[in-house]
């Protein structure tokens, strides 16, 4: 008899501690819970704090002032605006690509034909100054106008001249425009950069770009954040 309650004490402590080992574990996973929800709420509240990848962002972009179709003469270009949204919601460092001879019109008329000239004969305007060192750099964004429907032929000149150093880089383009949207912006990229990954484009409509800066803010943080 003492030792069949001997051997129930013992039965009963085991349970006691398989209770206890199980409830614990339950609370750990519990925690996991609570910590992974309050991890995506962060995420979901601070979408830009890591950007496609761990490494540096760059943006590089093309912009000009003067009159715009539809805005009228602007002092600040449409995707300047876009490209200061975008390293404000990511952290990342600014380079505008400038002619090293700017003759381009300020009149979007003369400017128009300026920009039909230069893509009938394939020109590659040069850029003034440094290119930052892109080795520091795992995503780029870039970004110009649209002129008739390409890239501006100065941007091909950025391309090519930093091929093997944009190879291997996550490349994300943008566009300003007023209809003409991203215009082939990407598949034009990824043809002049195959060995790069170009990921979704923007397209923002120059007259918000001026106008309604809050709604284009918003919409590159959402889009941002569905390129996580």
């Amino acid at each position: 008899m003492r030792r069949l309650s001997k051997r129930l004490g013992v039965f009963l402590i085991m349970l006691v501690m398989m209770i206890c080992i199980a409830g614990c574990g339950n609370s750990q996973e519990n925690d996991k819970e609570k910590n992974k929800a309050s991890s995506d709420k962060k995420n979901a509240q601070e979408p830009n704090s890591s950007v496609i990848g761990d490494g540096k962002i760059l943006v590089v972009y093309f912009s000009r002032t003067g009159e715009q179709y539809t805005v009228g003469v602007i002092e600040e270009g449409n995707t300047a605006i876009v490209a200061k949204m975008i390293a404000d919601q990511t952290g990342a460092d600014l380079f505008e690509v400038l002619p090293a001879d700017d003759h381009y019109p300020m009149t979007y008329s003369e400017l128009t034909d300026v920009a039909k000239r230069e893509q009938s004969k394939k020109a590659r305007p040069e850029y003034a100054g440094e290119v930052p060192d892109l080795s520091k750099y795992s995503t780029i964004f870039i970004g110009a106008p649209v002129w008739w429907g390409d890239w501006p032929m100065i941007m091909y000149t950025f391309f090519e001249k930093n091929a093997d150093a944009l190879a291997g880089k996550n490349l994300i383009p943008f566009s300003t425009h007023e209809g003409s949207g991203l215009s082939g912006f990407d598949k034009k990229l990824s043809k002049a950069c195959p060995d790069s990954a170009v990921l979704d484009g923007l397209a923002v409509r120059g007259n918000d770009a001026q106008n309604a800066r809050d709604d284009v803010r918003e919409s590159v943080k959402k889009w941002i954040s569905d390129l996580q």
